[in-house]
């Protein structure tokens, strides 16, 4: 596996470079948890300092070092795409694989139910049900799970029909195998490279969403950080402190690109098995 990635790296830069570019982003927010470090020290003397030695993102308006809440908010930010898109795997991948192997009136059913759902503006609802709802981390995740998992069903779908019509699903339904194991011993392992596409784009589409939420002021919630809320207190000093929000915009902006990459080059080395 791992001689499989180095190898596809070295072939494709830009596969290789989001790779790394990833890597280097969860290793950092990795050591703020280990090394605990805390992003809500308050220094009112070193207020809105530009990046220096010592403080290389600055500080915000409170004097609290903007590199610690910069990883902080990753930790954040991550943890709702991962999280959100455990989740939305598992809804999809369950949905999908029901619809694709029963067929018939249930598929039918399903991918109706599927349709008027994809019909709805997903944001429009996190929106109102996270302004009925208390705004937390869980409630973000939560909601944004339970509102991505369309997608996977179809793609998931997809795939499960034309697994089903191979010759080892037909003669072990033939040979008398339960459905139910058929669809856990051939079904699912064979959709592997499909869920690690789905599951890539749908991290990016969740850090997207929660930075999207934050910077409205209905994800995230002070004093936690996330890149999302960074960019929305950085408003107030667009003109005069552009780092506030440079900082957390790249930071999102590679973070998903690199997503994006990722899941592009495992999407055509699908195509080509």
């Amino acid at each position: 596996m791992m001689k499989e990635l180095i190898k596809s790296m070295k072939q494709d830069k830009s596969f290789g470079f989001a790779i790394i570019i990833l890597s280097i982003i969860v290793i950092m927010v990795t050591l703020s948890f280990v090394l605990n470090i805390d992003p809500n020290v308050i220094d009112t003397t070193q207020k809105l300092s530009s990046p220096s030695i010592k403080h290389i993102f600055g500080t915000d308006e409170l004097g609290r070092d903007y590199f610690a809440r910069a990883l902080y908010g990753g930790r954040i930010s991550l943890s709702v795409g991962i999280v959100a898109m455990i989740i939305s795997i598992i809804i999809g991948t369950i949905v999908g694989v029901t619809s694709g192997y029963l067929g018939g009136k249930i598929d039918n059913f399903i991918m109706r139910i599927i349709d008027i759902l994809m019909s709805i503006p997903s944001f429009l609802v996190l929106i109102v049900l996270n302004s009925f709802l208390r705004p937390s981390v869980s409630t973000i995740i939560i909601i944004i799970g339970l509102l991505s998992w369309m997608d996977v069903a179809r793609v998931v779908r997809g795939e499960t029909i034309k697994i089903k019509q191979n010759e080892y699903c037909l003669a072990a339904k033939a040979l008398g195998i339960k459905n139910k194991n058929i669809v856990i011993r051939h079904i699912i392992p064979n959709l592997k490279d499909i869920i690690l596409v789905a599951g890539s784009l749908n991290i990016a589409s969740a850090i997207l969403t929660e930075s999207a939420l934050s910077f409205l002021g209905l994800g995230v919630q002070l004093p936690l950080a996330s890149w999302g809320n960074m960019l929305q207190d950085a408003q107030k000093y667009m003109f005069d402190k552009l780092y506030l929000a440079v900082f957390p915009g790249i930071l999102i902006f590679i973070t998903v690109i690199s997503l994006t990459i990722i899941s592009k080059k495992l999407s055509g080395k699908n195509d080509l098995n």
